[in-house]
């Protein structure tokens, strides 16, 4: 079971608003032990995101999904989830209530196409928005939010607080890596597969650059998993990357 996380809306993919989920779904999984596997961009084409959670619900992974879940012709999340379950869009009794007491709040009515916000897939489970009480869903292991991220950031939080809290800090993982400038990838990779063959579950990576006005060309070279692996191979690279004669820079260790 990994995460995923689809994000879905025109206006994002037309470039008229710049994506908020993607970096911040990255930064409340990591405050828990936990990473993003997968992410998709998708427009609001109700026959794309059919297919597209067709395939994603007969998967064991978690799946964020933002925005899309409104009542304007150009939203089609909720019937898409629906269609792609093979189920009815129906009128949550928790949502309704929830709807109903949000607008009564106000002094104003709960008018059919309001009550419309609560309309999910048949057998989803609702997920409170603190912000203004008109609630998201979840359909097994798919979780649907607002496309404003002032909404689904928080309902975010709640569905890992209380869905998956089990999994928290389940694995340790360390992340150390080093700066070598001047250096290129072909002189290293000998170095690199070595490491992963002698430390199993190790992933080491590359991250090259051309360098600017400010740093000179450079590759940030690391490993990330088993934090006393990770202290190990990091030992043997630097002393590799010295004896091939590169000069390098220790970066700041991560965990969690």
């Amino acid at each position: 079971m990994g995460f995923g996380a689809i994000i879905i809306g025109d206006e994002i993919i037309r470039g008229k608003r710049t994506d908020r989920h993607f970096a911040k779904t990255i930064e409340l999984l990591a405050l828990r032990g936990l990473h993003l596997d997968w992410s998709l961009y998708l427009a609001d084409d109700r026959r794309r995101l059919t297919d597209t959670l067709s395939l994603s619900l007969k998967s064991e992974d978690v799946v964020f999904c933002f925005g899309g879940i409104g009542v304007t012709p150009d939203d089609h999340t909720r019937q898409a989830a629906a269609a792609a379950a093979g189920v009815q869009v129906v009128l949550h009794p928790e949502a309704e209530t929830e709807i109903r007491a949000r607008f009564a709040e106000s002094g104003t009515e709960a008018t059919p196409d309001r009550l419309q916000l609560g309309e999910f897939p048949a057998g989803s489970r609702i997920i409170p928005n603190p912000f203004n009480r008109i609630p998201g869903f979840s359909l097994n292991h798919h979780h649907f939010f607002p496309g404003f991220p002032q909404m689904a950031h928080p309902m975010l939080e709640w569905v890992l607080d209380n869905y998956y809290r089990e999994r928290f800090h389940l694995v340790a993982e360390a992340e150390q890596a080093i700066i070598v400038w001047e250096g290129n990838e072909g002189a290293l990779l000998a170095l690199m597969r070595h490491v992963e063959a002698i430390h199993n579950g190790l992933t080491v990576f590359s991250l090259p650059s051309f360098g600017d006005a400010v740093r000179r060309r450079h590759i940030e070279l690391g490993v990330r998993g088993d934090p006393a692996q990770v202290a190990a191979a990091m030992v043997e690279i630097k002393a590799e990357v010295s004896h091939i004669g590169f000069q390098w820079e220790e970066l700041a260790a991560t965990q969690q």
